[in-house]
């Protein structure tokens, strides 16, 4: 993409950009350098709070007000802890983010935990991103040898230590309180909340959670100063987006864009369009968040705009599907996931999502029944709202907007046991 649309991707052409000194040539850690002698944490916070960043990795909080929840007495330990887990279908930005430019990550992270009045942060990297937890731990020691962070960052007297973790891999513990379980040593369960982490977080004391994305902008964010980036993309939801598109697409990868983009400008813009002549049928932002139509496409890609359509942006991840699929076999797949990354913790979400996983394969091996649909539905409903944490409720949304939009499909495998997909290729072996 042009280099006026990009802010974290802006330096991508130089192959170096992984070594410290190659980061520093483009003018890396000066945002640290600024905050540290020039800024006082709550200026800081301020600025943030002033870009209205909000949180990349799905929930879309403002990242300034997380912070200024936590306690301001300079005694009281306190952590930044980064949510490198990255465990949505159809996401693989942060990774990117990683490998590509690991020190950008780290200048946000150092920034934020000077913002909290921490000393300690530390960034969990789900266990199978091998490669870009090597290259992140390379960094780290490298921002360890320039004294960018120690007890001593940059001369400063300020103690800034941050740490790698690699956790066990697990789509639970992209959930906050479950992250801070498995950065603990704990299996990855979410927590009973109150009391939220900025109270009572890792190691029981209070902790400001951020994914990569978030934390890779807060930079660019002081150099520049929060009214720089509240004038880029979409007004309710400032700055560029890191888009992860991948399925029925001719270029799938990474594209940075404004935040409001078009799906549509998205789709048939750097990703090339959709391959063979072929329709969208349905356009999935990652497994959790409902799915949308191609009645959906003019819709623009910020928190708020996909909210109002009844879906989230989720954390990046735009997977296109066309008409060549059987929405309810895309249907299956996704309930299959997340019975399968159910922690078990409480009923609702242990139980349901294996009974719906078993109702939509019935429907989809045509042994569906007329009353399958309004069950999977009266299922959702007993699941939304009263699990432990936001995976049970995420369970239903592929469920409940599949059937909204493509309910002819379930009807049709319900009165003829197939669809008109599979009769098709039934024709063509024969």
């Amino acid at each position: 993409m042009p280099d006026d649309v990009k802010i974290l991707t802006r330096y991508w052409d130089d192959p170096d950009l992984h070594q410290i000194e190659s980061y520093i040539s483009h003018g890396g850690y000066e945002g640290l350098r600024k905050a540290l002698f020039d800024m006082s944490p709550q200026e800081v916070t301020d600025q943030v709070i002033k870009a209205n960043l909000r949180g990349r990795g799905g929930a879309g909080f403002p990242a300034g007000r997380k912070w200024s929840f936590i306690p301001k007495d300079p005694n009281l330990d306190k952590y930044l802890l980064c949510n490198a887990d990255e465990g949505e279908p159809g996401t693989f930005n942060n990774r990117e983010l990683m490998e590509r430019n690991p020190h950008q990550l780290i200048e946000g992270c150092l920034i934020a935990t000077y913002a909290i009045g921490a000393s300690h942060s530390f960034i969990l990297i789900r266990g199978e991103y091998r490669m870009p937890a090597n290259i992140l731990q390379e960094a780290v020691e490298q921002a360890y040898a320039k004294g960018y962070a120690g007890p001593n960052a940059m001369g400063s007297g300020k103690t800034l230590h941050i740490l790698v973790q690699r956790g066990a891999g697990s789509y639970e513990v992209g959930e906050e309180t479950a992250l801070i379980e498995c950065m603990e040593g704990s299996r990855g369960n979410p927590r009973q909340r109150p009391p939220f982490p900025a109270i009572r977080g890792l190691y029981q004391k209070p902790t400001v959670v951020n994914n990569v994305e978030t934390l890779c902008n807060v930079p660019h964010i002081v150099i520049n100063g929060g009214a720089w980036f509240a004038g880029i993309g979409a007004p309710s939801c400032p700055g560029t987006k890191f888009f992860s598109l991948c399925g029925n697409v001719a270029r799938p990868g990474n594209y940075e864009l404004p935040m409001g983009t078009p799906f549509r400008e998205l789709i048939f813009g750097p990703a090339g369009g959709v391959p063979h002549g072929r329709q969208v049928q349905a356009i999935m932002l990652g497994a959790a968040p409902p799915m949308l139509s191609a009645a959906e496409l003019d819709v623009h890609a910020d928190i708020d705009s996909v909210q109002k359509v009844g879906s989230q942006l989720g954390s990046g991840s735009v997977i296109v599907i066309d008409d060549s699929w059987c929405m309810v076999d895309v249907t299956l797949r996704a309930a299959h996931f997340f019975h399968h990354e159910s922690c078990g913790k409480c009923t609702p979400c242990r139980e349901g999502t294996g009974w719906m996983q078993k109702i939509v394969e019935r429907i989809e091996n045509g042994l569906g029944r007329p009353e399958d649909l309004e069950l999977l539905l009266d299922i959702c409903d007993n699941i939304t709202g009263k699990s432990l944490c936001a995976l049970g409720e995420f369970a239903t949304g592929p469920i409940i907007s599949s059937i909204k939009h493509f309910r002819d499909q379930y009807e049709e495998h319900i009165r003829t046991g197939t669809c008109r997909l599979k009769r098709g290729l039934d024709a063509i072996a024969v």
